[in-house]
Order: C-alpha cells, then structure tokens, then sequence
C-alpha cells in the first residue's frame, strides 16, 4: 500500500485528516504532521522522520503539504530529496485526499497514483454561479 503523511502549517495536518476520517474511515499507512506554533523547523523535521519511519514497510509514499515553498513542503521537499519512493504534493485540498485513500487501494504504482490525484485536486477547485432563471409568459393569464 502507498503509504500517506498530510502536513501543513498550524493544525492543518490534523485538521484536513479528521475531515478525511469522517467521510472515508479511520485510514491505515496514513500519518499527519502539524507544524504548530511553538515548533521550529528542526521539530518539524523530526516529526515527519518519525511519520516517514511508521511508514517504511509502504511500497511509496505520498506527502501532502498545505503550500509549495513554506516550511512544510521545504522540510518535506528535503527528506524526500534522495528516495525514490517519495512524492510530494502541495496545495492539498479535501478532495484530493478523499480521492487517494479510495484511490490507494486499487492502483499501486506511485507516479499514476500521484498524477491520479494532482487531477482530482484541480478538478474540484471551482467558481459556482447562481443562475437566475427567466420564466417566460405564455400569454395565458397563468
């Protein structure tokens, strides 16, 4: 199974996987990884180590962060650097996670999983516009 770690400043982690956990079930080789406040970036790299360590039987790994360039994906980004069963997403949303843990146990191969899930993520982030609509008079009175 590819294995997952969600992180992200503050409680985004926690946040967005208690979401995942109320539509789809509590998720095994799942891990998040908060950046709180308090941590500095060592901390932070040292918690997603101990995420990346829980997960090294997985056949890959696919790490979710909230931005590309914060501390998150630059932590991320760095132990990743030299694994090639490591990927990593950033602008994670909620679809996108939905998508994976279904995803996740039918399709095996790390980069068409990860490819499989970058779509969903754009698909989802839309403008909804209200329509009015115009009822036209059929000249009976009614």
């Amino acid at each position: 199974m590819i294995g997952l770690i969600v992180t992200g400043h503050a409680n985004f982690g926690s946040g967005i996987t208690s979401s995942v956990n109320l539509i789809a079930g509590e998720q095994e080789a799942y891990r998040s990884v908060d950046f709180l406040p308090s941590y500095s970036t060592e901390d932070l790299a040292r918690e997603m180590t101990k995420a990346l360590d829980e997960l090294k039987d997985c056949e890959g790994i696919i790490i979710f962060t909230d931005l590309m360039g914060g501390t998150p994906f630059n932590v991320a980004a760095q132990l990743g650097r030299d694994r090639e069963d490591i990927r990593i997403i950033a602008g994670t949303n909620l679809p996108m996670l939905v998508e994976i843990v279904m995803s996740r146990k039918f399709m095996e191969d790390l980069d068409e999983l990860t490819d499989s899930v970058l779509g969903t993520g754009k698909e989802q982030v839309i403008k909804y516009e209200f329509k009015q609509v115009v009822q036209e008079d059929s000249g009976d009175g009614i």
